[in-house]
C-alpha cells in the first residue's frame, strides 16, 4: 500500500490543472456535478487495475454523469432509514412544540430523542459501509452491488485495517480540502474536488490488495553436505 502517493498522485498527471479545474467548475453545478462522483469511481477502478496514470480524462462525461447517478441513487436507498427517522422526528416535533432546548419530556419527546440517536449512529454506519458498497459497483457497473449486504461486510471484514486506514485518510484529505477556503471560496470548490480523487485512490488501492493473491515463499533447501 502507497497512501502517501493517494495525496500526490493527481498532480504526475501532466494535464493535472485542467482536469481539476473541469471538475471543480462542474461541481458548482446542481444535477451536473454527478458527474463527478463518477468520475471518482472511474478513478478507483483505474486504480484497482492497477493504471500508471489513474486519472482519466473528460472525454467520457455521459458515462461519468450515469455512474454519478447510480451512486446517488443507491446511497439514498441505503439512506432511507436516516429518511424515515428524520420525518418521524420532525412529526412528533410539530405534535408536541417540541425544541432542542426543551426541558419537556414524555413519551413523544423521548422518541424524539430515540430517534436523534438512532439517526447519528447509523449516519456513522453509513460513513463506514458505503465507500466499500461504492468500490463494488465500481469494479462490476451493476447496481445490485450496493445491496450485496454479505459480500460488502465480507469485503470489509477481509480487509478491515486496510479499509479503516483508507476511511481515515480520506476523512483526513476532506480536512485538508475544507483549508481552501483561505484562498477565497473558490480554492474550496478546487481543494474538495482534490479530496474526493484521493478518496477514489484510497480505496482503489484496498481493492488491489484484496485481490492480490499472496505468493507462497518457497523454503530454500538447505546444501546437502
Amino acid at each position: 500500500m502507497d497512501w502517501g502517493k493517494a495525496f500526490t498522485y493527481v498532480f504526475d498527471d501532466k494535464d493535472w490543472v485542467t482536469k481539476i479545474l473541469i471538475g471543480g467548475i462542474l461541481s458548482l453545478i446542481p444535477v451536473v456535478n454527478l458527474v463527478v462522483l463518477g468520475y471518482a469511481l472511474k478513478v478507483l477502478k483505474n486504480v484497482a487495475n492497477g493504471a500508471e496514470q489513474p486519472l482519466p480524462g473528460w472525454d467520457d462525461f455521459g458515462d461519468y454523469f450515469v455512474k454519478g447517478l447510480v451512486s446517488f441513487l443507491g446511497a439514498v436507498v441505503w439512506a432511507l432509514p436516516v429518511i424515515i427517522m428524520g420525518m418521524l422526528t420532525a412529526m412528533f416535533s410539530i405534535m408536541t412544540g417540541y425544541e432542542t432546548s426543551s426541558n419537556q419530556v414524555g413519551p413523544f419527546v423521548a422518541c424524539i430523542w430515540g430517534l436523534n440517536c438512532l439517526s447519528g449512529l447509523y449516519g456513522l454506519f453509513l460513513c463506514i459501509v458505503l465507500p466499500a458498497a461504492c468500490t463494488k459497483y465500481a469494479i462490476h457497473n451493476e447496481f445490485g452491488d450496493f445491496f450485496r449486504f454479505g459480500e460488502i461486510f465480507k469485503y470489509i471484514g477481509s480487509n478491515l485495517g486496510n479499509y479503516i486506514i483508507a476511511l481515515l485518510l480520506a476523512w483526513i484529505a476532506q480536512f485538508i480540502a475544507g483549508f481552501g477556503v483561505i484562498l477565497c471560496f473558490i480554492g474550496v470548490i478546487f481543494t474538495a474536488f482534490w479530496a474526493i480523487l484521493v478518496g477514489g485512490h484510497l480505496f482503489g488501492q484496498v481493492y488491489r490488495v484484496s485481490t492480490t493473491p499472496i505468493t507462497p515463499v518457497t523454503p530454500t533447501p538447505e546444501p546437502t553436505a
